[in-house]
């Protein structure tokens, strides 16, 4: 059992959670909680950690029996957690990589793109809601916040062990590339009178989400097939930028539908 608070491979842990550097060297990223880990891929693990009382709670699970641990005390589990109230269980995963190719691929994609988005909630809640979605992949620009950021991982709740994603050197250049090949690239932005619901998401489509505070820029929005508005009631200006994406991915996920059951 590690009962050391300075023992080298707890500040090792410290170090990938806090440092996206650390994690990139490495090539991995860490998780807390039993939902997460009962979600891991058995293949993508590198080191588990627990806690006694974690051990005493969870001696049955299928996950635990598959895989080998380290148990840890309670105080230095507390010191290398990321949340206010640990479960006791803490995991080393190995990073995923998806070639554009296969973000892109498939049956009549649906793709999420997303340009600086920087709040770990926001980024982590939109890879869910792009499971619950439909959505095939996800597109990102260098300036997004690290989608292995905790934060950004727990707020996936397990979504980002299934949704294909991809970091694109330069996002104009690959939504340019998208349209060659026969996308739809619609944009969310406040200065169209085009309601979203007045396109087709039917097609081969990616949905456009721009920064917190800045949105699209300009010479993004010079690369999209449209723009497209969500009308506001009342005194509010725009949604979270999450909850945009919530709303125009759930139009396509309609409009699939409907175009399935042929109305």
């Amino acid at each position: 059992m590690i009962t050391s608070l300075t023992n080298p491979k707890v500040k090792q842990l410290i170090q990938l959670r806090n440092r996206s550097r650390a994690r990139r060297e490495a090539d991995v990223f860490v998780v807390e909680g039993i939902r997460m880990f009962q979600e891991i891929p058995v293949e993508k693990v590198k080191e588990v950690y627990v806690t006694e009382s974690f051990l005493k709670k969870y001696k049955q699970e299928e996950k635990l029996k598959q895989l080998r641990y380290e148990v840890v005390s309670e105080e230095v589990f507390a010191k290398m957690s990321d949340t206010m109230t640990p479960q006791g269980v803490f995991c080393v995963v190995s990073c995923f990589h998806y070639t554009l190719r296969e973000v892109l691929g498939g049956e009549n994609p649906l793709v999420l793109a997303l340009e600086d988005i920087q709040d770990p909630g926001n980024l982590g809640t939109m890879l869910r809601t792009a499971e619950g979605a439909g959505v095939t992949g996800i597109v990102m620009s260098k300036g997004c916040v690290d989608i292995y950021n905790p934060k950004v991982i727990r707020s996936t709740m397990g979504s980002v062990y299934r949704m294909p994603f991809y970091v694109a050197e330069d996002l104009g250049d690959t939504l340019e590339d998208m349209k060659k090949q026969g996308f739809s690239v619609y944009g969310a932005s406040l200065g169209d009178n085009t309601e979203y619901t007045e396109v087709s998401y039917a097609g081969k489509s990616a949905i456009l989400i721009g920064n917190e505070g800045n949105g699209l820029k300009d010479e993004t929005l010079t690369k999209v097939t449209k723009t497209v508005l969500i009308p506001m009631a009342g005194q509010v200006e725009s949604l979270n930028a999450s909850v945009s994406a919530a709303v125009l991915m759930y139009e396509a996920s309609r409009q699939r539908r409907d175009k399935q059951s042929g109305k």
